[in-house]
């Protein structure tokens, strides 16, 4: 099964986070689990479909601290596992909140 994860934080990044987080995502990376990682700009555009007419329209959309700012591609054995891999990671991050969806496909 494979899960979209994607994260805000309210945490500065220090020197233990990306040694802790180069860690975690070298583990997952190498027993593959982790398919893809990423940082996402905070602002993005929306595009939207509605009788024909296609609008696009150049966020931000939120405050910053609410938008997604990364995101991990895993593949797991069930939702549950990917919600351990999850809560690691939070361990890692410290406060903040994320999101998984299945992809299908």
């Amino acid at each position: 099964m494979r899960f979209l994860m994607t994260s805000t934080s309210e945490q500065a990044a220090d020197e233990t986070l990306y040694i802790e987080m180069g860690e975690f995502i070298e583990e997952l990376t190498k027993s593959g689990v982790l398919l893809a990682t990423g940082g996402m700009e905070l602002e993005g555009s929306l595009i939207r479909s509605s009788g024909g007419e296609i609008t696009v329209i150049d966020g931000p959309f939120t405050e910053a601290k609410e938008a997604a700012g990364g995101f991990a591609l895993i593949e797991t054995r069930s939702k549950e596992e990917a919600l351990e891999v999850s809560r690691r990671f939070f361990k890692i991050l410290g406060d903040g909140e994320g999101r998984i969806q299945q992809i299908f496909g």
